[in-house]
């Protein structure tokens, strides 16, 4: 019996087809080609979660893209591909970035949520990430618009 092995890594502009890919697959209100493309600037940072596979490439099964201006990181995109999800892949994804943040002296993690997005909402506060505001109406839904969870987590 072989384990799976998960290696995360820096993403590459090459990695956006197959982040488009999993942006499809994993949310309702996907982003496009474009957006994620304008997260390989100079104040963005984006790492990838590979599934090692024998006599293969690696496969992109999830990432994250963040933000960070002075010391403040923004969570701008997590997604974990719908066939992986479950396994704990995105609070790997989330050590990642805070490990990254920390590495880069950021004083604050401020990140937005979609108020039914349940599972990501708990799996925030597990990590000591807090609510801290609301925008009602924020984010477009199927049945019109919900509000988005403002949330932070402060380093001392």
């Amino acid at each position: 019996m072989h384990s799976t092995q998960y290696v995360v890594r820096p993403l590459v502009e090459a990695h956006l087809d197959a982040m488009l890919l999993i942006e499809h697959a994993a949310h309702s209100h996907p982003w496009s080609l474009a957006n994620l493309a304008d997260c390989f600037g100079r104040l963005h940072y984006g790492a990838g979660l590979f599934l090692q596979q024998a006599g293969g490439p690696d496969a992109l099964v999830g990432f994250f893209l963040m933000q960070q201006v002075i010391d403040e990181a923004s969570l701008l995109d997590i997604c974990v591909d719908p066939k992986f999800q479950g396994q704990g892949l995105g609070r790997l994804l989330m050590k990642q970035l805070i490990d990254e943040a920390v590495n880069r002296d950021a004083a604050v993690i401020m990140l937005e949520v979609r108020a039914s997005n349940v599972g990501a909402i708990h799996l925030y506060q597990s990590l000591g990430i807090i609510e801290v505001s609301r925008r009602k109406n924020y984010y477009q839904s199927q049945t019109g618009y919900e509000d988005a969870i403002l949330m932070d987590l402060t380093f001392n």
